[in-house]
């Protein structure tokens, strides 16, 4: 069941993120079979879709929560979740938006899309890629980005992963993250810049890097627009005191990484 639920997130991923197909593809044509280190789903803090309430569902796929984070700028809380049974499976991070802590205007608007919604559908482990499950005008979207780039996004791309992410440990012809970001950048993949190229130091056990969102056509209520979608990830990950890979996450880093998808303007 969880490879068929991480099969599912990747085509719905790559059908509106092409340079991930592509990017994985160059990989495997250096013979490389790229691992999935995590990946990042997105949600509204309501009663109806926030993490208490969609973290059963990843609870079923035999996962656990691992750590909690939060992200006070952007208004977003996280949690991360590691499969019990097999380390092998990735890891998934699952974020929300504070909704109570915006202005009045976006919460009516959140609390719209929410109650289009209907809550048997919350129960299910397909609702996490199920897209966007409500009708969203375009002015709305506008009004939301210029408050919260992640509330635009949410509402504009619904449930589907926001990215994937390589596991730079387990590929056989890139040692770090310096080089892998050279040769993205050769093939004329646009690299997130915020924070620098690269978020972390070993030191803290983890280091990332990603590209910019693809651009996206996407239908509104009462227009069509090209936004930023989604993004590929890349992590390198150091070993603890106890010789055992650093499996968390580094609140400054995501902050940066949440940016990959804010970098551009709607058309």
């Amino acid at each position: 069941m969880v490879n068929q639920f991480f099969e599912a997130l990747w085509q719905q991923y790559t059908a509106i993120t092409p340079q991930a197909a592509a990017i994985h593809e160059l990989l495997a044509e250096r013979g490389e079979q790229p691992i999935n280190d995590h990946v990042a789903l997105r949600t509204f803090g309501t009663e109806k879709l926030g993490l208490q309430a969609l973290a059963p569902l990843i609870e079923q796929l035999g996962y656990q929560v691992k750590g909690d984070y939060e992200f006070t700028a952007k208004n977003l809380t996280a949690v991360h979740f590691e499969h019990e049974k097999d380390p092998n499976h990735p890891k998934i991070f699952l974020s929300e938006l504070n909704v109570e802590s915006l202005s009045a205007n976006l919460q009516e608007i959140v609390t719209g899309l929410d109650a289009q919604v209907d809550s048997a559908l919350t129960h299910k482990i397909d609702f996490l890629f199920s897209g966007r499950p409500w009708q969203l005008s375009f002015a709305d979207y506008i009004q939301l980005l210029q408050e919260s780039e992640y509330a635009a996004w949410m509402a504009a791309f619904g449930y589907r992963a926001n990215h994937f992410t390589v596991s730079i440990n387990h590929l056989l012809t890139f040692f770090d993250i310096q080089a892998l970001n050279v040769f993205l950048q050769n093939k004329d993949f646009r690299l997130n810049e915020s924070g620098g190229l690269v978020k972390g130091t070993p030191e803290q056990l983890l280091e990332q890097s990603s590209t910019l969102a693809d651009m996206v056509h996407v239908e509104f209520k009462d227009a069509e627009h090209t936004i930023p979608g989604c993004f590929y990830e890349f992590a390198k990950r150091y070993p603890q005191a106890n010789g055992r890979l650093y499996q968390g996450f580094i609140a400054a880093s995501a902050d940066k990484i949440f940016e990959s998808t804010d970098s551009q303007k709607p058309v």
